[in-house]
C-alpha cells in the first residue's frame, strides 16, 4: 500500500470541512449510554467520526478498545514523577491482549468492504493473534501469517494456531518475514493487514482519543510509547495533528518514542545521525546509509522485548512527521535489563504487561533522569499487550532457578532482577508454613 510514483506509505486523507466533525470532544461522551450499540460499544467505532473512511454497515467489530487509563503511584515512583503524574495505558485488555485490535478493526472493515477473502501479515507475535482472532470470530477472511524462526513468543504463537490461520515460519527474523508476505501478497491478491496498511493507522488513532477522554478531554504533556514498527507513534502524530486541525484540541503533547538497545534503528537515525521530517522529505540516504551498516555487518535486531525486535521500521518516515507535530519530539533506547526491572514495577501495580510494553516505562524514567520529562509534568505511558502474551520472561526474572534464569535472560545480558517476586520454598509442615508467612509478610 505504497505510492506507485515515489513508493511513499498511503495516508488516509479526509476532507473534514465536507464531513463536518463534531465541533467538541464531549460529544462522545454521548455514546456511552449506547452500549447496545456495537459500534458505540467499540472502542474505536464510539469514535467514527474521526475515521469515517467506510459507513456504519460495514464496520467489522468483535468488541476492540475497552481498554484502561490507570494513574500509578507505584509506577509514577519509580519513574521519578511527583504523585499524580504518571498514568499508563493498558492496551492488554483488547480482546486479542494487545494493541493490535484497534488497527486489525479498522483494517478488517477496509478489507470487508473491498471483498477481500484472505488476509495476510508478517508478526513478531501480536498482529498475528489479532488477525487471526478477527477471521477466527467473523468468518469473512482466512488469515495467513508469516513469522521468523525462533522470533515469536508461545503465549503469541499460541493464538494464532489456536484461532486456525495458516502460519508459515520462514528462515529469518521479522525483517525477512516482511519482506516474503509483501511478495506474496502481491502475487497471490492478499489484502496485506500490516502496518504498511494505512487504515491500520486509522484504527491505532483511537488509543490516543481514549487517552484524552480518560483525562476529561485535557493533552497531557507527554506521551511515551515503544517503538518497533512505529505504527503507533506514526497513528498518534496524525490522530493530534488531525485533532488540532479540526478545532477540538489547542495544543498537542510531546512524542517520546523508546526503542530497545537491540533494536534501535530510530534511536540511531534521528538522535546520533540527525534523520528529521524535513517537510516531507527526509534525507533518504542517511536512511540508506544506515541500513547498509546493518546489512555490512550482518546486525540482527536482539532483545528480549521480541514485540519491537524489528531492525527496519515500515513506518519510519510517518514516524519522523509525527516527532515534528508533536513538538520536536524525542527517541531514547533502553537495555534490556532497564526493560525487565520497568515491567516487574509495572506489573506490582496490578497491570501486568509484556516485556515491549515496558520500554514506555523504562524510557520515561530515563527521559526525566536526563531532565527531559520534568516530575510536574502529565506523562501517560502506553502499555501495548498483556503480561501473557510472553509469561517466559516473567516467570525467568522472579525464578528463584538460576538455570532458568541464565538460560531465558542471562544470555541478553541481564545479570539481575532487582525487583523479583521470588517463591519462598518451605517444608510441606504447617508450622513452617505458618513462620514462613509471619516472617514474610
Amino acid at each position: 500500500m505504497a505510492c506507485e510514483a515515489c513508493g511513499s506509505l498511503l495516508d488516509v486523507i479526509y476532507d473534514w470541512n465536507r464531513l463536518r466533525p463534531p465541533t467538541s470532544l464531549d460529544f462522545f461522551e454521548s455514546k456511552w449510554s449506547r452500549r447496545y450499540d456495537p459500534l458505540d460499544f467499540s472502542g474505536v467505532w464510539r469514535f467514527h467520526e474521526l475515521l469515517p473512511f467506510a459507513p456504519r454497515e460495514q464496520v467489522v467489530t468483535i468488541g476492540e478498545g475497552q481498554t484502561l487509563l490507570q494513574e500509578s503511584p507505584g509506577v509514577g515512583k519509580f519513574v521519578g514523577m511527583r504523585p499524580g503524574n504518571l498514568y499508563l495505558q493498558y492496551e492488554g485488555q483488547n480482546p486479542s491482549g494487545s494493541f493490535k485490535d484497534n488497527g486489525m478493526s479498522a483494517a478488517f472493515t477496509h478489507a470487508h468492504s473491498i471483498g477481500a477473502k484472505r488476509a495476510a501479515c508478517a508478526s513478531t507475535g501480536n498482529t498475528s493473534a489479532s488477525l487471526a482472532l478477527y477471521c477466527s470470530v467473523t468468518k469473512l477472511m482466512k488469515a495467513v501469517i508469516f513469522i521468523g524462526s525462533g522470533k515469536i513468543s508461545y503465549g503469541k504463537l499460541s493464538q494464532a494456531l489456536d484461532y486456525g490461520a495458516l502460519t508459515m515460519q520462514i528462515a529469518g527474523d521479522f525483517d525477512d518475514a516482511m519482506a516474503r508476505v509483501k511478495e506474496v501478497s502481491s502475487q497471490l491478491g492478499i489484502y496485506l493487514v500490516n502496518s504498511v496498511n494505512p487504515f491500520r493507522l486509522e484504527g491505532q488513532k483511537t488509543i490516543m482519543f481514549r487517552v484524552l477522554e480518560g483525562l476529561r478531554w485535557e493533552v497531557p504533556d507527554w506521551i511515551v510509547v515503544p517503538g518497533g514498527n512505529l505504527g503507533n507513534s506514526s497513528a498518534f502524530g496524525k490522530a493530534f495533528a488531525e485533532l488540532r486541525e479540526i478545532g477540538l484540541i489547542d495544543r498537542v503533547p510531546r512524542l517520546a518514542v523508546i526503542n530497545a538497545a537491540g533494536a534501535n534503528t530510530l534511536y540511531e537515525l534521528y538522535e546520533k545521525r540527525g534523520l528529521r521530517w524535513n517537510d516531507g522529505r527526509p534525507d533518504q540516504s542517511i536512511t540508506e546509509g544506515y541500513y547498509k551498516d546493518l546489512d555490512s555487518g550482518e546486525k540482527r535486531a536482539s532483545t528480549i522485548a521480541s514485540a519491537i525486535e524489528i531492525n527496519r521500521p515500515v513506518n519510519l518516515d510517518k514516524c519522523l512527521r509525527a516527532l515534528d507535530v508533536c513538538n520536536q519530539g524525542v527517541v531514547r533506547e533502553v537495555t534490556d535489563q532497564e526493560i525487565l526491572d520497568a515491567k516487574a514495577q509495572v506489573g506490582a501495580g496490578g497491570l501486568g504487561c509484556e516485556p515491549a510494553s515496558a520500554a514506555s516505562v523504562a524510557g520515561a524514567k530515563l527521559l526525566v533522569s536526563q531532565g527531559v520529562i520534568g516530575p510536574d509534568e502529565r506523562v501517560v505511558c502506553i502499555l501495548t499487550g498483556h503480561q501473557l502474551k510472553d509469561p517466559t520472561a516473567t516467570v525467568a526474572y522472579h525464578t528463584t532457578d538460576q538455570e532458568q534464569f541464565n538460560k531465558v535472560l542471562g544470555s541478553r545480558g541481564i545479570r539481575r532482577a532487582a525487583f523479583a517476586n521470588r517463591a519462598v520454598t518451605v517444608p510441606n509442615e504447617i508450622d513452617e508454613i505458618i513462620k514462613a508467612i509471619q516472617l514474610y509478610s
